[in-house]
């Protein structure tokens, strides 16, 4: 496991200490867990941007996407 410092805001430290003491876990935690859960947006984000500059990709309309759901 690697050690990383980070400086921020005293506002923010304390939201996370608040947070902290209330989820009964420690800031590392909720630390990692929130860059995990960034990470993974960052991913879909990069998917979704992805697709949509690929021009071999097409898009459904709301029409055809209607029938291929049956509705």
């Amino acid at each position: 496991m690697t050690t990383i410092s980070v400086r921020m805001p005293d506002v923010l430290a304390g939201e996370l200490e608040k947070v902290a003491r209330e989820a009964e876990r420690s800031k590392s935690f909720l630390i990692q867990k929130a860059v995990e859960a960034y990470l993974e947006d960052y991913a879909d984000l990069q998917i979704a941007l992805d697709r949509l500059r690929d021009t071999s990709d097409g898009a459904l309309s709301s029409g055809d996407m209607r029938k291929s759901l049956g509705l």
